[in-house]
């Protein structure tokens, strides 16, 4: 099993991921060791002194004026957790829940926490145990951090509270006792260390991303399909058009596409004398759209990549020694990209539900039967099946009105100013799934209107994917239980198996490279334009 070591380094996306999602195991390094030491010794320090210091010897937020005298120290550490663990709703997933404790320890390792060593590994124990605290739905403003839901965390840390064992929720006590891990007594500082910082909506980030790349990939194949399906052309996916407007993003979903469309019998049959000008936007401007939601997520991993950088805590130990607090914490450079993020996703539902709803319209989709259905009028085909495209892109619009434009002032206006990038996260998290259901849709249709277009072979590439969604879904013929087949388009394209593949066998440490797209005849056509 994979190990992901945890130094005063950032956390690499893929890390965050493996252990998230994969169970990889945990281990600190030993400059991270060192680092943890030396900021506890300040720590420690500062703790003895009469001056006050916030997080160390002082209450917290708006309490913060009142200097807390060492005897009461644990006692105000174990409050602060308690108070603090106060979500509701929904139980959180266990997936986003290791990605922000393993965060949260990547914090601790910096040097600028002032953690002891002990409460780091207890983090680093609890994850390899498999241990995941039970965190509510609601709790978090994105500032000051992710307050409530890493005090869930730390309330498990402490044998306190709930967490998931084998998928089982357990007492937190029971749980610790039953895995030889013993709990942990907070000392100075040690509370604030473990709530303050962006670890939930970071965690949610990353997972985007890694999710949202792969869904682009794939609503690119969902894209070639329907091109193919409705006598679409690929001429205005040529590399020489996409240079007029050098977009990075553009440029891959064009292509892909290009890829994806090369040697289609059905593209050839008609690029001469068809009669058609022009296709429609949906069909036309695909490279364009999918394009800014590539870019879009580009931008977004960017500010990911630098809050894996950082160490995100209030007050931060620095290197000489001082505690000094700040507003490092505050969520907005997550907010903006969450909301961004979310806002691109509904637009690629969107042209995606567009791109389906041609090949049902009887007058639009160029000699297909209306709806595609076997027996028009006794049979509906895909009729409702654009209905709940249709529902499903609705709710991602609702879903793309932001979060980060919100603000709900709270602790007695000590802090009026929140990011409320948790909430943009969650909803994110969304509709990521609301669009993988949008583009089985797609592809079930487009796959459908494909074989419908018989004797004329698809391009090798759109082929595959059509053999590998017959594995699992049915070709046309008269009207079936439809749920089930969309249920099971959604799990191909969730798992990334349509994705496809020359995407696949690219590594996916940058930008593609896109000249590895037209190896072995996977090029573009030359043909002349339509």
């Amino acid at each position: 099993m994979q190990t992901v070591i945890v130094g005063p380094g950032p956390i690499a996306p893929e890390e965050v991921v493996a252990v998230a999602r994969d169970g990889a195991r945990v281990s600190l390094s030993e400059d991270a060791r060192t680092a943890i030491k030396t900021a506890r010794t300040h720590v420690e320090a500062l703790a003895a002194s009469e001056e006050p210091v916030y997080g160390v010897s002082t209450g917290f937020g708006a309490l913060a004026t009142r200097h807390i005298p060492a005897d009461q120290r644990t006692q105000l550490q174990r409050s602060l957790i308690r108070s603090h663990a106060a979500g509701t709703g929904p139980r959180v997933e266990d997936e986003v829940v290791r990605a922000l404790m393993l965060l949260r320890l990547s914090t601790m390792a910096s040097g600028h926490s002032g953690v002891r060593l002990e409460t780091a590994e207890a983090y680093a124990d609890l994850l390899d145990a498999g241990l995941t605290p039970v965190v509510r739905e609601y709790g978090s403003l994105g500032c000051s951090g992710d307050l409530a839901p890493l005090s869930h965390c730390a309330l498990a840390v402490m044998g306190e509270g709930e967490v998931t064992d084998a998928g089982v929720v357990r007492p937190a006590a029971d749980a610790l006792r039953d895995h030889g891990l013993s709990p942990v007594v907070l000392a100075e500082k040690e509370g604030l260390a473990l709530i303050n910082g962006t670890d939930g909506m970071l965690g949610m980030l990353v997972l985007a991303l890694h999710d949202l790349r792969a869904l682009l990939d794939t609503a690119d194949l969902a894209a070639a399909l329907s091109v193919e399906g409705q006598l679409g052309t690929d001429q205005v996916f040529s590399e020489e058009l996409m240079a007029l407007r050098p977009h990075p993003g553009q440029a891959t979903s064009a292509a892909h596409l290009r890829a994806l469309l090369a040697g289609s019998e059905i593209v050839a049959s008609h690029r001469y004398g068809d009669g058609v000008v022009q296709d429609a936007y949906s069909l036309r401007c695909t490279p364009q759209v999918h394009g800014a939601a590539r870019d879009t997520l580009d931008h977004a991993a960017t500010v990911a990549e630098r809050e894996l950088a950082s160490a995100i805590d209030n007050p931060s130990v620095l290197a000489d020694g001082r505690v000094s607090s700040h507003g490092n914490f505050h969520g907005a450079p997550l907010a903006y990209v969450l909301d961004f993020l979310a806002i691109a996703v509904a637009d690629v539902a969107g042209i995606s539900e567009r791109r389906t709803d041609r090949f049902l319209d009887v007058s639009r989709n160029r000699g297909l039967p209306p709806f595609l259905a076997h027996d028009p009028g006794v049979d509906s085909g895909a009729m409702i099946a654009q209905y709940t495209q249709a529902a499903l892109v609705a709710e991602l619009k609702r879903l793309a009105v932001p979060a980060s434009v919100d603000s709900i002032p709270s602790s007695a206006m000590q802090e009026d100013h929140v990011s409320l990038g948790w909430s943009a996260a969650r909803k994110l998290r969304r509709a990521l799934d609301a669009l993988s259901r949008v583009l089985a849709i797609e592809v079930m249709v487009a796959a459908r209107g494909i074989d419908l277009r018989a004797p004329l072979a698809p391009a090798p590439m759109t082929g595959a994917a059509i053999r590998t969604l017959r594995e699992h879904v049915p070709g046309p013929g008269p009207d079936r239980f439809l749920a089930p087949e969309i249920d099971a388009a959604v799990d191909l394209v969730q798992t990334g198996t349509l994705r496809p593949r020359f995407v696949r066998n690219i590594k996916e440490s940058g930008r593609e490279n896109l000249d590895e797209l037209h190896e072995s005849g996977t090029g573009p056509t030359q043909e002349a334009p339509r």
